[in-house]
């Protein structure tokens, strides 16, 4: 795994969404198409943003897979990941192929196996992910099901992950929150050709370290990443501050980590 620091968000973005459009090309001028997850969240505004208004992606050949989403919210909801999807990639880049998550489908469970076969059916390209305050990467709070091979799952939120998100200001206290979600499993994430984490603020910094410093293990999701081939974590300085290594000293440096 390769992790690159930056001076802050707009610089992280956009040399995340550079990459990322390099691998969205690479993928259709190979395959045809380019099969891609994406997360939604606050974190993700400035890569997003840089990515969509990259020229010279082919959108219409792109196909779009939704990371999770909470159970029982409606898409009118400003938590609504599905809504952000919406606003932050899909119309803006002009996806036409796109997987949502309703979880406020009276049957959920009929969500994760519909959604999860099509996701199955061909190898995904790139996958966009973040990394939660508590480590998790997609709503794989600790302990992560390491070991699950369904392509979603229905987990439960704990307490760290759902005043996250009242952190966020999605919502106005922790009461407001749903207690579960529709995830992405971990296994299925690490399935993907290329992973690429966008993690930028200070809020983050303790996952980071715990997660890139410490052992791989459930109880640090994110952990996990280190073990995929082709996976770059973006950090700006801020996200990098604890980690021992001279990295924070050092902006827009690499170091690999294993």
């Amino acid at each position: 795994m390769l992790i690159r620091v930056f001076n802050d968000k707009a610089s992280l973005g956009k040399a995340a969404a550079e990459q990322a459009a390099t691998a969205i090309r690479r993928a259709i001028a190979e395959h045809g198409q380019a099969r891609i997850i994406a997360a939604t969240a606050a974190s993700q505004l400035e890569f997003l943003d840089s990515l969509t208004n990259t020229p010279g992606i082919d959108w219409a050949r792109v196909e779009a897979f939704h990371l999770d989403e909470y159970i029982g919210l409606p898409i009118t909801h400003p938590g609504s990941f599905r809504k952000m999807l919406l606003e932050q990639l899909v119309r803006k880049a002009g996806i036409k192929t796109y997987h949502l998550l309703d979880g406020d489908a009276a049957d959920p469970a009929e969500v994760v196996m519909r959604v999860g076969q099509h996701l199955a059916s061909a190898p995904v390209d790139v996958a966009f992910l973040g990394i939660g305050e508590n480590g998790h990467i997609a709503f794989n709070d600790p302990p992560a099901n390491f070991s699950a091979e369904e392509p979603y799952l229905i987990v439960n939120l704990d307490e760290a992950c759902r005043r996250q998100q009242v952190g966020e200001a999605w919502f106005a206290d922790i009461s407001a929150v749903p207690r579960q979600a529709i995830s992405m499993s971990v296994r299925q994430i690490l399935k993907s050709r290329e992973i690429l984490g966008v993690v930028p603020d200070a809020r983050k910094a303790q996952a980071v370290k715990v997660c890139f410093e410490g052992e791989i293990s459930p109880m640090a999701p994110a952990s996990i990443l280190r073990t995929h081939a082709n996976a770059t974590v973006y950090l700006d300085t801020s996200s990098a501050s604890l980690l021992s290594s001279a990295l924070r000293n050092q902006p827009e440096s690499q170091m690999m980590v294993s």
